[in-house]
């Protein structure tokens, strides 16, 4: 502050206090009078229903694998820190030595004074390492388990041999790399047990490639079996048929593909002119096109159909080629045009492969996963808005079921009927609420629009993760064959262990 420039301006300055006056306390006779506050402090419930945890994981868990035949084996990757150059980083840990109640983990902070029971932490067996980037997809090699391999955002496919010993201990041995692609999107292994050991992966290039792992090739550990480039975005999902004839793909254009791997269509005439898929269809096609792209894929036990789930909650169905009926087919008597058509590949055959069977629409968001029962004529849709629709695909896949309220507004992550019980009717679903939930989906009702947990066949929920979105979703689960344990991968970094 500039000085004064006269004796007036001194004269009218403000006074000063003593110094003693300044010091002076002022008793007040009412007493303090509170400060009013609008905000009550909000009281945090956390609930843990799981029996065991796994939290060495320092960021978000971004996927989860178990072991075929050894159920008990989990692989979970994720990234090493929260920074965007931070190296991707996965472990294996056992669950068959889970004894006890748990706790909250560490890391949840829950209250020293409560009394709680005995936690279990579980142990890495096997550190996953070498990526420069997260994991985001891992797999166990069908149908003996002998391989783990594992993708990253780095581009980056890993494999390593697992080896148990006679006191069923594993242990794993890195057999090799392959790096073509600048990320991978998935990573899935082939069911077939004629071609074991197979895995494919989709990449952000929209590109989708298939390996065969050999750890007796020391020169060529990790054998490329096919390349496929007709994808012009990235390639979001992929689906094996049940038998590993085929592999369905999806990318962000709205094109679906269902490759010809192994080259048993071709043999029989049934693909189409590229000679590598069965099924080819775009957005140039305006019956199939889908505005915001495609996200999910499923293909049908019996290989019939292949339903694809996309922006918009869109869910299109389209048939596969018969080729156990081909042989016949290609015995009866043909026209001069029948022959013109046989010439055009899956377009020709009486299978009726690319046609789109049906169109379906009754969730408002996308479509993030897709699960057909294993003997039920089910297909189940995750959505963002938080719903799961059940649709019957006997019934010319009319609406069954709309469970609305599923997760509660949180996109609902991953869907997937029990394998080996409960007759095919048993669904487990899992959201960014945190929240890991069961259904019994048997039974219709009239609208098949339902509110009510309880009339949508709710059958259990399990709590542990943060939830609420952000920071605290279930990004995947395990459930083995059985459903009996299901373990899940956290955005909050943390692996929980349920008892179903």
């Amino acid at each position: 502050m500039s000085a004064p420039h006269n004796n007036d301006e001194i004269e009218d300055a403000p006074e000063m206090l003593d110094v003693d006056d300044a010091l002076e306390e002022v008793e007040d006779a009412e007493g303090d009078i509170a400060m009013d506050s609008d905000d009550e402090p909000e009281e945090i419930i956390l609930q843990n229903d799981s029996i065991a945890y796994f939290d060495l994981h320092k960021d978000s868990v971004f996927t989860i694998a178990q072991h075929p035949t050894q159920p008990s084996l989990i692989a979970t990757g994720g990234s090493e820190g929260e920074g965007e150059d931070a190296p991707g980083k996965g472990y294996v840990f056992d669950t068959s030595s889970i004894a006890g109640r748990p706790v909250l983990p560490p890391s949840y902070n829950s209250d020293p004074n409560a009394t709680q029971q005995k936690s279990t932490e579980l142990t890495p067996l096997f550190e996953i390492d070498g990526h420069t980037d997260s994991i985001n997809a891992l797999a166990f090699t069908l149908p003996r388990g002998q391989y783990l391999a594992s993708a990253g955002m780095d581009g980056r496919l890993r494999a390593y041999q697992l080896s148990i010993d006679a006191r069923n201990k594993a242990t794993f041995t890195f057999v090799g790399e392959a790096q073509e692609v600048p990320e991978i999107n998935w990573l899935l292994p082939c069911p077939s047990a004629q071609y074991p050991n197979t895995v494919a992966l989709g990449a952000s290039d929209g590109s989708v490639w298939v390996y065969t792992i050999d750890a007796s090739d020391s020169s060529n550990p990790l054998q490329i079996v096919q390349s496929y480039f007709m994808h012009p975005e990235s390639c979001t999902a992929g689906a094996w048929s049940a038998d590993g004839t085929f592999l369905a793909t999806v990318a962000e254009d709205s094109s679906l593909h269902v490759w010809d791997v192994w080259g048993e269509a071709a043999a029989k005439g049934l693909t189409n002119e590229n000679g590598q898929t069965v099924v080819s269809l775009t957005g140039a096609d305006q019956r199939f096109e889908v505005e915001g792209g495609l996200y999910s894929v499923a293909i049908d036990p019996r290989n019939a159909f292949v339903a694809v789930g996309g922006a918009g909650g869109i869910v299109k169905i389209v048939a596969l080629p018969r080729i156990g009926n081909a042989a016949a087919t290609q015995a009866q008597p043909q026209s001069s045009k029948q022959s013109k058509a046989k010439a055009k590949g899956g377009e020709a055959s009486g299978s009726q492969g690319g046609a789109i069977l049906a169109s379906l629409q009754s969730q408002s968001d996308g479509i993030e996963t897709l699960a057909f029962s294993p003997t039920q004529s089910l297909l189940a849709a995750g959505s963002v808005d938080g719903s799961i629709a059940i649709y019957d695909t006997a019934r010319r896949f009319a609406v069954r079921r709309h469970i609305k309220e599923a997760h509660d507004e949180f996109s609902v992550v991953k869907v997937d009927f029990v394998q080996g019980s409960g007759d095919g009717w048993l669904l487990t679903s899992c959201g960014m609420d945190g929240v890991l939930k069961r259904w019994d989906v048997r039974g219709a009702t009239p609208s098949g629009n339902v509110s009510s947990a309880s009339a949508a066949g709710f059958v259990k929920e399990w709590r542990g993760h943060r939830g609420d979105g952000e920071g605290g979703g279930i990004l995947g689960f395990v459930q083995g064959g059985s459903g009996e344990r299901v373990i899940t991968a956290g955005d909050d970094g943390v692996v929980l262990v349920f008892e179903a």
